[in-house]
């Protein structure tokens, strides 16, 4: 059968869908500059790639694609540029839950990735994968781990050791805007485990 829902209401169930996962926050110029610079709207990638919008928001709202990641103060539903690209190396939308947990060999893991992945929350890496998202969980557990474990002054080789952990993270993961630490209701990963380590324990010069 088939679906006749309008596009305006398909729009509003999206918008809907989005301040029910993100909370209502108000997006600021600063906020809409920085989402424009990162993410397209959908109806442009959609355009782009002789894709139907409404359908890719129907496929969204029945948990098959990802929400958007932003939605710029326009309304414009923000999406990356590869918003497809999973689905398409899973070989189609309709394989691409069994691809992508299937990258963890825990299911409880898997499919609690899927869910997060879904939410379209992953604004927190520039490409985002299952491999991408494995390491970025790695790296912020072992910054982690390595500052509660800090002394006072620790050596030149710690430092070193860290900081290679930082700057991997750092080059996973884009800036991040006011409204992220809005929505996710404080610090985010680049706060806590790029700037922070940065500041506390600067590189020794030798």
């Amino acid at each position: 059968m088939t679906d006749r829902t309008p596009a305006a209401v398909r729009i509003a169930e999206m918008a809907e869908r989005f301040r029910e996962v993100n909370g209502d926050h108000p997006m600021t110029a600063d906020d809409d500059a920085y989402v424009t610079a990162q993410f397209v709207p959908l109806e442009a990638l959609c355009g782009a790639l002789g894709r139907d919008p409404d359908e890719v928001r129907r496929l969204m709202l029945a948990g098959l694609l990802p929400l958007p990641g932003y939605l710029r103060s326009d309304g414009a539903e923000m999406v990356p540029r590869d918003l497809f690209a999973l689905a398409d190396a899973a070989g189609g939308v309709e394989h691409l839950r069994t691809w992508f947990t299937g990258h963890w060999e825990d299911p409880a893991q898997g499919d609690a990735e899927w869910a997060a992945y879904l939410s379209g929350r992953y604004v927190c890496l520039h490409a985002v994968t299952p491999a991408g998202i494995r390491r970025k969980a790695e790296l912020t557990a072992e910054i982690t781990a390595r500052l509660a474990a800090a002394g006072d002054d620790p050596s030149p080789e710690w430092r070193l050791a860290l900081h290679a952990r930082v700057d991997e993270l750092d080059a996973l993961e884009p800036a991040f805007t006011a409204y992220d630490r809005l929505r996710f209701g404080g610090p985010v990963s680049r706060d806590t485990c790029v700037d922070a380590p940065r500041t506390l324990f600067p590189l020794v010069p030798r």
